[in-house]
């Protein structure tokens, strides 16, 4: 008899929503598999890398000048010290890097701080080491962190937090305020933060990232997870990186040679030479924006209320105004009647939710967005509605 180390869990809802998509031929606003273009000049790199011969393993930390590039940019931003050689590591995406933190420092008994509403995948990382997650909700409407309950939730048996920042699918950036209450509340302590802060270079409307590295003290105890995917539109690759002390990194790389091994070499050599140019995260910000702007423009007049997200590729839908079913249900209905897919927001937390939102990916081509919006302007508000 198969013996499951995740009993209670449920098929993950994006795949679920995909899968949808495709059987009802439903546009897919689920995840950023979008059809926008990667860079000529990236594409071309790595054709020159596989032509070179550069298809064998990679060392398990990655190519060094993939390191050195983004060391570079990650010690200008942050005003860190980070070195290339121990204080980061290429990874295959950032899951691959989330999991493989989570395995080296969470063991059988030990708690981890999540703030949700957060990726279901988190949580189920946890409970395979034999942790336990521990769930503070983010405070409604403004989403904002009560760091008293936080302070009391932390226990002897509390060995990680795990923060999202900016946070999916909220598009919430930690303050400065928020830093420094992290910085003190972990002051004197052994709590290692795992921050994943993989949209950061893509925040908008005047808004400021900052890293859990900017302030020393948390630089000291924290491992920050990240990726070029959404930037570069190459998600598909499976590149990612994770940064450190090297207190943190060397217990971090001994996990990695088992579970990452190597990372895809050619790209890797690729991406380096590219990042080596000089790339303007300002003009990629400014299309992301814009790609946000337009889709709200083209849903204008319709009943799904929303606030601009401040930072992602992902925008929350309020549908209150259009219907009382529980999500899952919405989602479901919107898929098979009006052939949109689209991620139920209780897919981001641990117990059911009354919360009537759906979360949509506007990565996508104008011409996705405008068939996406004309579907869910004509959803009614009689759907189901009591």
């Amino acid at each position: 008899m198969a013996v499951t180390k995740l009993p209670a869990t449920r098929k993950n809802a994006f795949v679920t929503m995909t899968e949808l998509a495709e059987e009802y031929k439903a546009t897919n606003l689920v995840d950023p598999m979008s059809g926008l273009p990667c860079p000529e000049d990236l594409i071309n790199l790595v054709d020159k890398y596989m032509r070179a011969g550069n298809n064998d393993f990679s060392p398990s930390e990655g190519v060094r000048s993939l390191r050195e590039i983004i060391v570079h940019l990650f010690n200008k931003q942050n005003k860190t010290e980070f070195q290339a050689e121990t204080d980061l590591t290429i990874t295959a995406g950032p899951g691959q890097a989330m999991s493989t933190a989570i395995t080296t420092f969470v063991k059988e008994g030990d708690e981890v701080i999540l703030f949700e509403p957060v990726q279901e995948s988190y949580a189920q990382l946890i409970e395979m080491t034999g942790g336990r997650p521990i769930y503070i909700t983010l405070k409604h409407p403004d989403y904002r962190i009560d760091w008293d309950e936080v302070k009391k939730t932390v226990t002897t048996k509390t060995k990680m937090i795990v923060i999202n920042n900016p946070q999916n699918p909220m598009g919430q950036i930690f303050s400065p305020e928020d830093l420094d209450q992290l910085k003190r509340m972990t002051n004197g302590t052994r709590l290692v933060i795992l921050s994943n802060e993989t949209f950061g270079n893509i925040v908008y409307d005047g808004h400021q990232f900052n890293s859990a590295a900017s302030v020393s003290e948390l630089a000291a105890k924290s491992l920050v997870v990240s990726s070029f995917g959404a930037s570069f539109n190459i998600n598909g690759w499976g590149i990612g990186y994770i940064a450190g002390p090297d207190k943190l990194m060397a217990e971090y790389r001994k996990t990695q040679q088992y579970q990452g091994l190597s990372v895809n070499t050619p790209t890797q050599y690729a991406l380096a030479e590219f990042l080596k140019h000089g790339q303007d995260f300002n003009e990629i910000r400014a299309f992301y924006q814009s790609k946000r702007d337009y889709f709200i423009e083209l849903l204008a007049g319709s009943k799904f209320e929303l606030i601009p997200t401040k930072s992602t590729i992902y925008q929350l839908l309020d549908y209150s105004k259009i219907s009382d079913e529980a999500d899952t249900d919405f989602v479901l209905k919107l898929a098979k009647e009006y052939q949109v897919a689209t991620i139920p927001f209780s897919a981001f937390q641990h117990e059911k939710t009354k919360m009537q939102m759906i979360r949509v990916c506007f990565a996508k081509t104008n011409k996705l967005l405008e068939e996406a919006a004309y579907r869910l302007k004509n959803v009614p508000v009689t759907l189901n509605k009591g």
